[in-house]
């Protein structure tokens, strides 16, 4: 990798040089790198681009790291990966794209994931977006992430768009079994003209499933997101979604949390809050010697941690 991928990968997977245990590193829509594990195994899909990672069954505390790296102009790159976790493990995958756009073309990567998980595993999936570059092409990321999460199972999802992306739709679809869990934090930064959607469903399918849905986003200067959350009691189910949006400049935001019970104990709640930033606070930080601007990414930055 040249410098400006290096930074690309330290910024989206807190990488500085390889990672110990499996990875897979694709670089400009091409494989750059892979190692496998005898828990886990990496193959190359035969029928359309992509990779499928297989974790035995019983695995426990290791890591997958599979970040997507773009610096080409215009290079419109399309993934799909599956995963298949096998029954009792307890594994983090650690995933994201960079993009380093410095032309007039637009660069894009649309990365569909689908997630296969037994019974008794834990998985915690970490995705980071990020954008940079000083080219007029646009830095556009389109994921799709599909979820069946087994009985007795824990699925925790950790997504982060900070910088730099100028257009986004994300969709999510998780199912949940007996038993499973679900935790969702996703946080979220728009600036300028960038536009960011996310749209999720969670189907709460077996007895005694649960949800737990957070998002927190930052719109500034003159950006549009729109996050639409819906959560579906099927059976006996408990789920919390929860929308807290700051809104500075000239941006809007929207959240549309929705709920809907199939089921007489299903029990679901939604919340959402959209507003500025707290004038006591900001003045507070002012109080202690920082400058407005300075006080504004105080706190931006303790939001969205």
């Amino acid at each position: 990798m040249d410098a400006i991928q290096k930074s690309l990968l330290e910024q989206i997977a807190g990488l500085h040089e390889v990672p110990a245990g499996a990875y897979n590193f694709r670089v400009n829509g091409q494989a750059a790198g892979r190692s496998t594990t005898a828990n886990i195994d990496i193959v190359t899909k035969e029928d359309k681009p992509g990779i499928d990672i297989i974790i035995k069954p019983g695995t426990k505390n290791e890591s997958v790291h599979i970040p997507v790296i773009l610096s080409a102009t215009g290079l419109k790159d399309l993934v799909y990966n599956d995963f298949y976790i096998g029954e009792g493990s307890d594994v983090t995958i650690v995933a994201g794209c960079g993009i380093h756009n410095g032309g007039d073309a637009d660069s894009s990567h649309d990365g569909i994931h689908t997630f296969h998980i037994g019974k008794n595993a834990r998985v915690r999936y970490v995705e980071k977006h990020y954008g940079e570059g000083s080219g007029s092409g646009a830095r556009v990321l389109n994921p799709v992430t599909n979820i069946f999460v087994g009985k007795n199972s824990v699925f925790t999802l950790d997504t982060a768009q900070i910088k730099g992306v100028d257009s986004t739709v994300r969709e999510t679809t998780v199912e949940l079994e007996e038993n499973a869990k679900l935790y969702v934090t996703e946080r979220l930064m728009t600036e300028g003209e960038q536009n960011a959607e996310s749209n999720m469903e969670v189907r709460l399918n077996g007895k005694d499933s649960s949800a737990q849905i957070v998002s927190r986003s930052v719109g500034k200067g003159h950006s549009v997101q729109t996050f639409h959350p819906k959560a579906v009691g099927n059976n006996k189910c408990q789920a919390h979604v929860q929308c807290d949006s700051i809104i500075m400049d000239e941006a809007e935001v929207g959240s549309i949390p929705e709920i809907r019970a199939k089921n007489l104990d299903a029990a679901i709640i939604h919340e959402a809050a959209i507003g500025r930033i707290n004038d006591e606070q900001l003045l507070k930080l002012r109080t202690l010697g920082l400058t407005e601007e300075e006080a504004e990414k105080v706190i931006i930055q303790n939001f969205l941690n």
